[in-house]
């Protein structure tokens, strides 16, 4: 398999720790790709000209990180990181989509602030942020439930969420109020997964 994948981005953080809690992080060619060079080939793999795009093994092309790390996830034996049934699918799906959108909401309000200053918009990045402060607020009274379940993508994707929060700051201390929701990050960031996919600006 091969992943068009960039550092920085969430998204393929996301796709990366699902591999290697999977066990198939050896599985899979690192394709460095960076979308916003007017010159990449990327598009021929993901139309949207987005990363990550996976290339799987018979030739088909993935988009979009949740596609792929369910994809991913059933090209292993073992425990699932998306339950099959029942209410703890819907439990994960709902956490999931959560995290989702605190990294949609925190991508918009980097990408907005790097508009020139007559273009960007305080009213968007307000809403942005307030989206992701309501967002944060959900995930501190639902820690308790995290932390009764099995390793999931929900907890891979709020882990991914909240270390983004904290490459590209695009909100205040998010840790500030949210004392249980700080502690579970502490610890689930010392997985080897998340350990080995810290985001870091390319050199």
């Amino acid at each position: 398999m091969q992943l068009r994948y960039s550092p920085t981005s969430p998204y393929v953080r996301k796709v990366m720790v699902t591999a290697m809690e999977a066990g198939l992080d050896d599985k899979i060619e690192k394709v460095p790709t960076n979308p916003w060079d007017p010159e990449t080939d990327l598009p021929k793999d993901n139309p949207i000209g987005k990363v990550p795009a996976l290339k799987t093994d018979g030739g088909d092309v993935l988009f979009d990180s949740a596609v792929i790390c369910e994809f991913l996830d059933a090209q292993h034996e073992g425990d699932t990181l998306f339950p099959a049934a029942g209410d703890s699918r819907w439990t994960v799906l709902k956490l999931h989509a959560l995290a989702d959108a605190i990294l949609d909401a925190a991508v918009m309000t980097v990408l907005e602030g790097k508009r020139s200053k007559e273009l960007q918009s305080k009213d968007w990045v307000e809403r942005q942020k307030k989206a992701i402060n309501r967002s944060l607020d959900t995930l501190e009274q639902s820690v308790s439930e995290i932390d009764g379940m099995r390793l999931s993508i929900a907890h891979i994707v709020i882990g991914c969420a909240l270390g983004y929060l904290d490459f590209r700051k695009p909100v205040a201390d998010w840790r500030e109020g949210r004392p249980k929701l700080a502690k579970w990050y502490k610890e689930f960031s010392k997985r080897p997964s998340m350990q080995a996919t810290v985001p870091k600006d390319p050199v």
